[in-house]
């Protein structure tokens, strides 16, 4: 019987795989959702439109996957993910599965946006040391955000995902970079226009930018984020 429902789960797997863009699972969440675990992952199931549809979630090495039958008959039902697929019953399918799918994500998931391994040595350094978090402060930039001093509540810390065509260099990859506060005095000393650049989207006068690729080293980076939290005060917006 174990080898059956393995050969179920995983062909369950095959089907219905979601990318959530900016998100990671965090698995100590699950259980409290209602996901029950065993040796194959993580199954959690709900049924919705009044009975009539069974949703199962499963997650799986960090990933979701769905699965959407019909009771009655048995059969999976597909049709709530075809884009174009139309009708007033399809549309009551798709609103209840895309709000399990949104409770999901709202519970047991956190953002993810900066994957760097550089990127996440700033956040756990920022996090132990500060015991800030990263703010997501624009909806229609998800890949930007701020760590701001809880005093003054001012911005001591600029995360973003850019192309490195925008910040001066001749190539269209994109990189995690982070801008932080200097001493307009210190400018000319610290832009090298290499290592330590500009700060392209911010004012150049108060602000400079390293690209988070092993370019500077980590140690150097926090103690140049240590020096940016100083100068965040109300008089150095």
């Amino acid at each position: 019987m174990r080898a059956q429902n393995n050969v179920r789960f995983n062909a369950l797997l095959c089907n219905n795989f979601f990318v959530i863009k900016h998100k990671q699972i965090v698995t100590d969440k699950l259980i409290p959702f209602g996901f029950e675990q065993s040796d194959q992952g993580f199954a959690f199931s709900k049924y919705i439109l009044d009975g009539q549809f069974d949703l199962k979630l499963f997650v799986k090495n960090g990933e979701l996957f769905s699965c959407l039958t019909e009771r009655e008959f048995g059969n999976e039902y597909v049709l709530h993910l075809i884009a174009d697929a139309q009708g007033e019953f399809v549309g009551k399918v798709k609103a209840e599965y895309n709000c399990v799918l949104d409770k999901f994500i709202e519970s047991c998931c956190e953002t993810n946006v900066f994957r760097s391994e550089q990127a996440c040595a700033v956040i756990e350094y920022v996090r132990k040391s500060y015991g800030d978090e990263l703010q997501y402060l624009w909806e229609k930039f998800p890949e930007n955000a701020v760590f701001k001093r809880k005093d003054t509540q001012t911005r001591y810390a600029v995360l973003l995902v850019v192309s490195r065509r925008k910040i001066g260099f001749d190539s269209d990859e994109k990189n995690d970079i982070i801008y932080l506060r200097m001493r307009p005095d210190n400018a000319e000393k610290l832009i090298d226009g290499k290592v330590y650049l500009p700060g392209y989207h911010m004012n150049k006068k108060n602000w400079f930018a390293v690209v988070l690729d092993g370019s500077a080293p980590t140690e150097e980076i926090f103690r140049r984020i240590d020096d940016s939290y100083s100068l965040a005060n109300k008089k150095c917006k």
